[in-house]
């Protein structure tokens, strides 16, 4: 391979030649120290999970920082929310410096979509993207229960494996946490303009299912009262998304009916006793994948804020497992 050459790289220029990362075999990218990673770059100044490439449907790169203790930087300017690579951009993490190639995203790049470019970036963008998401809101169920039955030390080790653990899955499945809050978090997936593939939403089904399942074995490693359990509602739709913070705390974020809805469907499980909940139009891109609709069965449910009863397909985690099986779609 060459730098000429159309093909997503990253060059990693060393004491003995250049180094080429291919961005090609997946749609995310971790960079860190630790061994878990894709790219392991051997600096004592990154972070063991440093920061993530994520390549969107639309062929755009978005490098996102993941709370790295040094920072990652884009020529030279610090990234503290998602923003879109160009081609030819340099990139910083620690001591080490990669040169980002994908020349096909220069004629994707629109500005009215996506973050400014990387040379006029600055934290006190605020939201000004209208963007199709899938939000996803997974909460601990009788969590203050177990406040009042656990020693605070191990209720804290617990929820933090929790929430790192979770982390670790959002990423796995292309997205990254958007917010940790309390006992629940919030994920959201981009998706491109053309509408959500089967194999999208079949992949966050499986990034759901994969939360359930640590969760359930969480009391395995730590000496809780009961085994932890974990309710969801995921909604799909347009939202607005971007930078809502400003100075030196920004916060790239989705805000508008599609995010609050998700949170009134995952707590409209409690409602009708199921474990997670889907808005109508995530149930329509899920059906896709050609698996049995069966599994999941039809509610009207009354949500807080909102004048009409709101359409929603429920299921149990079991039956979520069987729905994955027999997708076709991967």
């Amino acid at each position: 391979m060459t730098s000429q050459q159309p093909v997503p790289h990253l060059i990693l220029r060393t004491e003995s030649g250049n180094r080429y990362l291919s961005l090609t075999s997946s749609n995310c990218w971790t960079v860190g120290r630790g061994e878990d990673n894709n790219f392991v770059l051997p600096d004592r100044w990154i972070s063991r999970n440093h920061a993530m490439l994520q390549r969107m449907e639309t062929g755009e790169f978005y490098l996102i920082d993941l709370g790295s203790r040094n920072g990652s930087f884009v020529n030279g300017r610090r990234v503290t929310v998602p923003i879109t690579l160009h081609n030819g951009d340099h990139l910083t993490f620690g001591q080490t410096e990669l040169e980002f190639y994908s020349p096909d995203v220069e004629h994707l790049t629109d500005p009215s979509v996506g973050m400014e470019s990387s040379q006029e970036f600055t934290a006190t963008a605020t939201l000004h993207v209208r963007r199709l998401i899938s939000v996803l809101v997974v909460d601990i169920r009788d969590f203050t229960v177990m406040t009042r039955q656990l020693d605070e030390k191990i209720l804290s080790e617990a929820i933090g494996t929790w929430f790192r653990c979770a982390g670790d899955i959002i990423r796995e499945y292309g997205s990254w946490v958007d917010k940790y809050i309390g006992d629940a978090i919030m994920a959201v997936w981009i998706h491109g303009p053309q509408g959500v593939s089967p194999e999208e939403m079949v992949r966050i089904a499986r990034a759901l299912s994969a939360l359930h399942k640590m969760t359930s074995q969480l009391h395995e490693r730590y000496p809780l009262p009961f085994p932890v359990r974990v309710g969801a509602g995921l909604n799909t739709g347009y939202a607005m998304v971007g930078n809502a913070g400003t100075g030196d705390r920004p916060d790239y974020t989705a805000l508008g009916d599609t995010v609050n809805a998700a949170f009134r469907l995952e707590s409209s499980t409690k409602q009708i006793g199921k474990d997670v909940a889907l808005g109508e139009t995530t149930y329509q891109y899920l059906m896709e994948s050609g698996a049995n609709p069966n599994l999941f069965k039809q509610h009207k449910v009354i949500m807080k804020g909102y004048d009409t009863p709101m359409l929603t397909y429920a299921c149990s985690f079991v039956d979520l497992d069987a729905f994955l099986q027999t997708s076709k779609k991967v």
